[in-house]
């Protein structure tokens, strides 16, 4: 019995992310109100009635997915956060593991895009707008702190911290949606270019 409890539950949670990912991927592309659970269900392999028995409606999709998208983000801001790093490296190394990322798993860039949506939408779930509301800030004011420290250490270029972290912001949610327009054939220039946006380079000479 308690095998068979542990395969039922297995299979669920594998259907309900299914469901996640095939809603994701339509979100992102034609928009909430372009997407309905007959579309979820016909994307993912599966009946309408099997959709609403994971789901009670498409708001509640919607809402599990701003949820999950602003809970990994700001767990990835308090790690990025807590790393034994110097500023400087902090921005490389979130520079680096964002793109990489957005590179390699398609549904980070629908993640990044799906977001940027929802924020310019005006009727979104209330649920998923109060979520809204208390997370979309902590990526910015998390890299503003790493800015700032990286200001005094005279590692990260002069400028409010709030603008520089505005900017890391915008090229990043920018080559997500690039990624996820163009797949595949998506460009990829060298990070260095990135890097020296907020960086002060310095020689190995230099104390």
């Amino acid at each position: 019995m308690g095998r068979n409890k542990e395969v039922n539950e297995k299979v669920k949670e594998e259907r309900r992310q299914k469901i996640l990912a095939g809603a994701l991927e339509l979100f992102s592309l034609n928009g909430a109100p372009g997407t309905k659970i007959s579309d979820i269900a016909r994307h993912t392999g599966m009946s309408n009635g099997l959709v609403y028995h994971y789901f009670a409606s498409k708001e509640e999709i919607y809402t599990e997915l701003i949820r999950t998208a602003l809970d990994r983000l700001e767990q990835a801001c308090c790690h990025l956060a807590a790393l034994p790093l110097l500023p400087h490296e902090k921005i490389k190394y979130a520079i680096d593991e964002l793109v990489k990322t957005i590179r390699t798993n398609p549904d980070a860039g629908r993640y990044h895009l799906f977001v940027t949506q929802a924020i310019a939408a005006k009727n979104i779930p209330k649920e998923a707008a109060q979520i809204l509301d208390a997370k979309r800030r902590i990526p910015y004011e998390v890299m503003a702190q790493i800015m700032e420290k990286g200001q005094q250490l005279g590692t990260v270029r002069p400028g409010r911290s709030e603008d520089l972290s505005f900017f890391f912001w915008v090229n990043i949610n920018g080559m997500a949606q690039h990624q996820v327009m163009y797949g595949k054939t998506a460009r990829q220039p060298p990070l260095e270019l990135l890097y020296h946006m907020f960086l002060i380079e310095r020689n190995s000479t230099d104390v």
